[in-house]
């Protein structure tokens, strides 16, 4: 189907035939055999047919034809648009024209949408409020200083706005997923195969040397009892005493016997002490010890 829409030609001298191109509505594919222009009257060509007069029944509804302004995402991205589309400073706004122009937008979303148009009113709120404060005289500060200007936090939080709104633009342009790019997904079969890992003679080594420290841990330890007499060792003193005076003390022990003989041979000792029967003496302090006997044989 094709639609064809024209402007219309009208003449201002009298005589001239005014025409008025027709709207072409037919299938496609087929040729249209209908002029143009049929008595100066036609409106449109539906099917084929031409169109002379509106239908009496024709309804349109009053949001069939909407004019879509620049969308903006609320006061201040309006605001901060009106000051850079005409270079204004906006540390030196002119709030006389921008807050004319301002409420010349606030009076056409108004009549479209109440709701939305509440908060854009209260920003225009605002900018009137600025205007008539900047308009009165202004007073200075008890301390002397310079009144601040009206329109100071008001240049705050357009800085403020313009900064987040170019940080959120970066961070837009950035790729993301589903927008500028789609991740694939590749499902590849795989079969499991039990692979033994394969063993070398240095794994085999280092195992058989941990067997054998854990072996030497656990290893078994016999005990044998080794039966010692203190009389035995007592009299075999005696005797070692009387083929001399005086016998030292260390050369009455064998230290190549093992720890139980010293141990058994220095109780002997002690005994043969407790008994009177040798004396223990020393010459001085740090002197060597030496052993004899108490009596002298006959």
């Amino acid at each position: 189907m094709t639609v064809q829409a024209g402007g219309a030609d009208t003449a201002d001298q009298p005589g001239e035939q005014r025409s008025v191109d027709a709207i072409d509505i037919t299938p496609a594919g087929q040729q249209d055999t209908t002029p143009d222009v049929i008595d100066g009257v036609a409106l449109a060509r539906l099917y084929g047919e031409p169109l002379f007069q509106l239908p009496n029944d024709l309804y349109i509804p009053p949001d069939a034809l909407e004019v879509f302004l620049e969308a903006f995402q609320g006061p201040l991205d309006l605001l901060l648009y009106l000051i850079r589309k005409q270079n204004f400073n906006i540390l030196d706004i002119p709030l006389a024209q921008v807050t004319a122009q301002y409420l010349e937008y606030v009076e056409q979303i108004r009549k479209q949408n109440l709701e939305l148009a509440a908060e854009y009113l209260l920003m225009a709120a605002m900018l009137i409020e600025i205007k008539s404060r900047m308009l009165l005289p202004a007073k200075k500060a008890e301390s002397g200083e310079e009144p601040e200007d009206p329109r100071a936090e008001l240049v705050r939080r357009l800085l403020e706005y313009e900064q987040i709104k170019l940080a959120a633009q970066e961070l837009d342009q950035l790729p993301q997923v589903g927008r500028d790019y789609v991740r694939t997904q590749v499902h590849i079969e795989q079969t499991v195969v039990t692979r033994w890992p394969e063993v070398n003679m240095d794994d085999l080594k280092s195992v058989w040397a941990d067997i054998l420290k854990r072996a030497k841990l656990t290893q078994h330890h016999h005990i044998s009892r080794e039966e010692l007499s203190v009389r035995e060792h007592m009299t075999g003193i005696l005797r070692r005493l009387q083929t001399a005076r005086f016998v030292e003390f260390s050369d009455l022990f064998d230290p190549s016997r093992g720890v139980p003989v010293v141990v058994v041979n220095f109780i002997a000792l002690l005994e043969l002490a407790k008994e009177t029967l040798i004396e223990i003496t020393q010459a001085e302090a740090f002197a060597p010890i030496y052993v004899r006997l108490s009596y002298s044989p006959s």
